[in-house]
C-alpha cells in the first residue's frame, strides 16, 4: 500500500530538478511548480546565498523532501539553467 506521503513526493518531484522563474512573495523566493499535477508551488529556501538579488532569468532548483508554509522546498542548484528542457 502506498502512503500519502509517497504520493505527494511523486507529485511534487522530490529529487527532481526544474528550471523555474522565481519571484519574491511572502518574504521568500517562490516559483510556480512546472509540473501541472503538483499540489504545491516551490519555495527556494536553500542555496539562496549564491544569489545577489532576485534573478531576472530562470534558475535551476532541486526539490527537497520538506514543506515550508504550504510550499515544497527547493534547493538552488545553479543560478542559470544549464539544461533548459528539465522535466
Amino acid at each position: 500500500m502506498t502512503a500519502i506521503r509517497d504520493e505527494l513526493a511523486i507529485a511534487v518531484g522530490v529529487g527532481d530538478r526544474f528550471c523555474v522563474e522565481v519571484a519574491q512573495r511572502e518574504g521568500m523566493l517562490v516559483a510556480t511548480h512546472p509540473r501541472e499535477g503538483s499540489p504545491l508551488d516551490i519555495a527556494v529556501v536553500e542555496g539562496v546565498d549564491q544569489l545577489e538579488g532576485i534573478p531576472a532569468t530562470p534558475v535551476e532548483v532541486e526539490i527537497e523532501p520538506r514543506i515550508v508554509e504550504d510550499y515544497v522546498v527547493g534547493r538552488l542548484v545553479a543560478v542559470d539553467c544549464s539544461t533548459p528542457d528539465l522535466p
